[in-house]
């Protein structure tokens, strides 16, 4: 328990973090999902389509540390290397 006033301010500040970035890590496994569903349609031009919109959400919290960086780059090339394989 805090007992004193900078380390309850800290852990309200920690609280409010958690929850923000929480929302921000759900917003990515739901890009992620829109992918895999439109690569699951068999259309490749709107697989394509949902990729590039969720590209730059997985950057940008890979940017702020929200995810790693290795983590965002592992999951954009294994959605675009479905992608490039259902239009082959």
């Amino acid at each position: 328990m805090a007992n004193s006033p900078q380390a309850r301010k800290r852990a309200r500040q920690a609280e409010k973090r958690r929850g923000h970035n929480s929302s921000m890590r759900s917003l990515v496994r739901t890009q992620i999902k829109k992918v895999l569903a439109a690569i699951g349609t068999g259309d490749a031009a709107q697989a394509k389509t949902a990729y590039d919109a969720a590209m730059p959400v997985i950057d940008r919290l890979a940017d702020k540390g929200i995810i790693h960086k290795n983590k965002a780059a592992r999951h954009k090339s294994r959605l675009n290397t479905k992608i490039k394989s259902l239009a082959a």
